[in-house]
């Protein structure tokens, strides 16, 4: 695997496109940036005319990162030349679709044979709910096929997240990319860092991912409630105070962040399902526990990578709402994965408004809120 990244900013333009001559050969082109900079046709033109003959995937982000440093208001590519590693993207609206299980279901009808190895997606944050997402995509594919990837981002503004593939990204797109053959290994991990605070509370009203109440009570006053003068912020004071979901006794709890609320139906609503009789519990920040958290789920990709060398690549997706907490602090976290997978590794990602893992090697895949996601690529 040959790996080539570039990086633009207002001031200076593009940066590092052409470094390592990767232009005909690139096979798949990794694009993550501001949403009002990817909005610019001319950008995507240009990365176009770089790669002529790459798959190009962009979305929008909370924040991008480039190797251990994290950016705001720039985009990022990273192109890829495979060794011995086919792969096949699928892409469609969530528009044309009746659900996002649907919309997951159709994605990998799109991309299923006997040697996919990994499915890596990127989806519109804003239209999508990530939870059917997932769930049309898991109920599909064999359980020796794993699924990585996250839900694009805008800031803190939470106004609309832009995804593409092989032309300018727009709304509402979500797309996937299938990995084939025996040569590529591919690890990941995911964690957290947040503690819980408070009582249990039972989700007692509740749409898909719209929550309505908790123990009966308005679930958006309860939040006023602890936010105090933040409240006047909503939905991105919120992300201080995600929620904690467990399904019943003994289940791993996922975390849950918002993503708009809406004042008249006094409801709040989350990147991923809020299911009725499910227990949620609030959460605050821990900012040494973020960090080592981002470390852990760095530790977990090497693992499930079955490899004790540096990984050829590592897409790191962590949630704006850890940015927000960390400020400038950030940094930190993304620097305690490099430390993990080391300098041989090539490191992209973004800031998401949801991260698509499995918890472990063991576990099913879940979209998660509020945590650090790794996948990580070697052909070694």
């Amino acid at each position: 695997m040959v790996l080539e990244q570039a990086h633009w900013t207002r001031q200076a333009g593009w940066s590092g496109i052409g470094d390592k001559n990767l232009l005909d050969s690139a096979a798949l082109v990794l694009v993550f940036g501001n949403r009002e900079e990817l909005a610019n046709a001319d950008r995507f033109n240009e990365i176009r005319a770089a790669y002529p003959n790459a798959r190009v995937i962009s979305c929008s982000t909370s924040g991008e990162i480039l190797g251990a440093n994290v950016w705001d208001n720039s985009i990022t590519s990273t192109a890829i030349v495979f060794d011995n590693t086919p792969l096949t993207v699928a892409t469609l609206n969530i528009a044309e679709h009746p659900s996002s299980y649907d919309a997951g279901q159709t994605l990998v009808g799109r991309l299923l044979r006997d040697d996919l190895l990994h499915v890596f997606v990127i989806s519109d944050g804003q239209k999508v709910n990530g939870s059917d997402l997932v769930r049309g995509m898991t109920a599909l594919l064999p359980p020796n096929v794993s699924v990585t990837g996250g839900l694009a981002g805008d800031g803190t503004q939470f106004q609309k997240t832009l995804v593409g593939m092989d032309q300018s990204p727009t709304e509402g797109n979500i797309v996937a990319v299938g990995f084939y053959g025996t040569r590529l290994k591919v690890g990941y991990g995911s964690m957290g860092g947040w503690d819980s605070f408070g009582p249990d509370r039972v989700i007692t009203r509740a749409e898909g991912n719209v929550l309505y109440e908790l123990d009966g009570q308005s679930a958006l006053s309860l939040y006023k409630k602890y936010l105090g003068d933040l409240a006047a912020e909503l939905p991105g004071s919120a992300l201080l105070f995600p929620l904690s979901i467990r399904f019943g006794e003994g289940d791993t709890s996922v975390v849950r962040t918002i993503l708009s609320i809406d004042e008249e139906s006094e409801s709040m609503t989350f990147a991923g399902d809020m299911p009725v009789g499910a227990y949620a519990r609030l959460m605050k920040a821990n900012f040494d526990r973020l960090i080592d958290g981002a470390s852990i789920a760095a530790n977990e990709s090497q693992e499930t990578i079955g490899s004790t060398t540096s990984p050829d690549m590592a897409i790191l997706i962590s949630c704006v709402g850890r940015k927000v907490v960390l400020g400038q602090r950030t940094e930190e976290e993304v620097e305690s994965v490099c430390e993990v997978l080391g300098d041989g590794t090539v490191v992209t990602g973004f800031y998401s408004y949801g991260e698509i893992s499995p918890f472990s090697a063991s576990t099913k895949c879940e979209l998660h809120n509020q945590t650090m996601t790794i996948t990580t690529f070697s052909e070694k």
